[in-house]
């Protein structure tokens, strides 16, 4: 009989923490998109310590753009990881561009294909774009150029993101950028 009320009461309060850690990730996120930074942070802290995924990529996000913060890729790096570890996307994709860019950890392209591969597979755009770069610059992976095109291609045409990519990659193509200039190419655009 003791085993079970302490085994009830294990499963209580881990459901209570659950819940509290989902109720101060939103009122993190409303405080984010109200763009009080500070106070979403003190929010956002608490929910990933807690485990959020939520809070933890975007408690990362913070912590990587210097919102409510000073920047830190350390700290960004850890929050992303803590999130890429349950399977959030967009933390994937973050983690794998700061492997990609050195930032808050050492430089390796392997990793970073890895997780820009985990992202896309769950429908992340961006992570489909840089995935579909590391292909056509056989960066942690074998060059590719019909998979890279296959990835650039399924990144402009996502739903969500796809106009905002490709209006990114024509910019920077009309900057001079070569690497944008060539995917433009190579797409079709």
């Amino acid at each position: 009989m003791r085993h079970l009320l302490l085994t009830i009461f294990i499963f209580f309060g881990m459901a209570v923490s659950a819940q509290n850690a989902a109720k101060l990730y939103e009122q993190g996120k409303a405080l984010y998109d109200e763009k009080k930074y500070e106070a979403a942070v003190a929010k956002l802290k608490v929910a990933a310590e807690k485990g959020h995924k939520k809070a933890q990529y975007r408690l990362g996000y913070c912590f990587d753009k210097g919102k409510g913060v000073a920047e830190d890729d350390t700290k960004a790096f850890y929050w992303y990881s803590k999130a890429a570890e349950q399977d959030h996307a967009k933390a994937q994709y973050q983690l794998g561009r700061c492997y990609k860019k050195g930032e808050g950890t050492k430089v390796d392209l392997k990793k970073a294909v890895d997780l820009f591969q985990k992202a896309a597979k769950q429908g992340n755009a961006d992570a489909m774009y840089a995935l579909g770069k590391c292909y056509l610059k056989g960066q942690g992976v074998a060059a590719d150029e019909k998979k890279a095109k296959s990835l650039l291609l399924k990144a402009i045409r996502d739903e969500e993101d796809g106009k905002d990519i490709l209006k990114k990659i024509r910019k920077d193509a009309a900057e001079g950028d070569k690497d944008a200039t060539k995917i433009l190419s190579i797409i079709g655009k």
